[in-house]
């Protein structure tokens, strides 16, 4: 891995998803390339961004979607990676085994390399998001993958509420934390309720930032998705993907409702400077902290 740099300029392509997995998974070739004609040196992209969401229901058919890693997808992401010279973080459901699947995110160096994966750890299974159906709990921990601009810690998702999944990255040497996402609102909610969801959201990760001192980027699908059993309203993904910085300050933001290739710098050596004056892992009380590991305290 070559030297970390003072200041690394980071994409994100937030897009619309159709069944269409071919149109999809242009849509974020391209993404990759209008981020990289702008500079940018590592491009996130959203969760399972070569299809629509289709966990809204049960179906076995879904299961046809997916691949190996190496694979289709993986394959074209690092050809584009070597192609371009950036690295490339894409989303892929993981097809391990016959009866066994993951929500797997790729990390593909500047070289086209695979430099490792991440395989989601915490699984929702709840209305509209019914994702244990699909997926397996990640068994590969919580482990950064070093590449040649920097060391990620990428996370997925569902993982993104979890402050301990955050801490552990950072605590392995992550220079970033990185979450490729499909979140958004019920259409039924009135405004009240989809705002407060929305900046919770935010607010969690922005928190991620600050305990850890380091940036955070996510990425989130855009537009309306129904529910292919016709039984619910669909979802309405609020976009919104953000870079932010060390103290939870915000560098760039997409709006909610539009596809977006969003290209901002990150200063990676501010991570020393807010931890020198925040030194929150100096004071961690680790002889203290044994009950974390129940599931609850009582």
């Amino acid at each position: 891995m070559a030297p970390m740099e003072a200041t690394l300029k980071v994409g994100l392509v937030q897009q619309t998803c159709t069944e269409d997995r071919e149109r999809n998974l242009s849509a974020s070739l391209d993404g990759v390339r209008q981020a990289a004609r702008q500079g940018a040196r590592l491009v996130l992209l959203q969760e399972l961004h070569t299809g629509v969401y289709f966990c809204q229901t049960e179906d076995t058919r879904r299961f046809d979607m997916a691949e190996p890693i190496p694979g289709p997808t993986s394959d074209a992401l690092a050809a584009l990676a070597k192609e371009l010279g950036v690295v490339i973080v894409g989303s892929i459901f993981e097809r391990r085994a016959p009866g066994l699947y993951h929500n797997t995110a790729v990390v593909l160096d500047r070289d086209g390399r695979l430099a490792g994966t991440y395989r989601k750890m915490h699984i929702p299974d709840d209305p509209a998001y019914y994702e244990k159906f699909y997926f397996t709990p990640g068994d590969l921990g919580f482990m950064p993958i070093p590449t040649s601009v920097g060391t990620l810690g990428v996370l997925v998702c569902w993982d993104q509420w979890y402050p301990e999944a955050a801490r552990l990255m950072a605590m392995h040497g992550a220079d970033l934390l990185l979450y490729p996402t499909a979140i958004g609102w019920d259409p039924r909610d009135d405004d009240a309720e989809k705002n407060r969801q929305r900046e919770a959201w935010i607010t969690i990760q922005r928190g991620h930032a600050i305990a850890n001192g380091l940036p955070v980027i996510v990425t989130n699908r855009t537009g309306h998705e129904p529910d292919p059993s016709d039984q619910g309203p669909g979802i309405e993904f609020w976009g919104s993907s953000f870079i932010a910085g060390p103290q939870g300050e915000i560098v760039a933001q997409a709006k909610t409702n539009e596809s977006t290739v969003l290209v901002a710098d990150v200063n990676l050596r501010r991570s020393e400077d807010v931890r020198r004056i925040w030194p929150f892992f100096r004071d961690r009380r680790i002889d203290a902290y044994q009950d974390l590991v129940k599931r609850y305290g009582k």
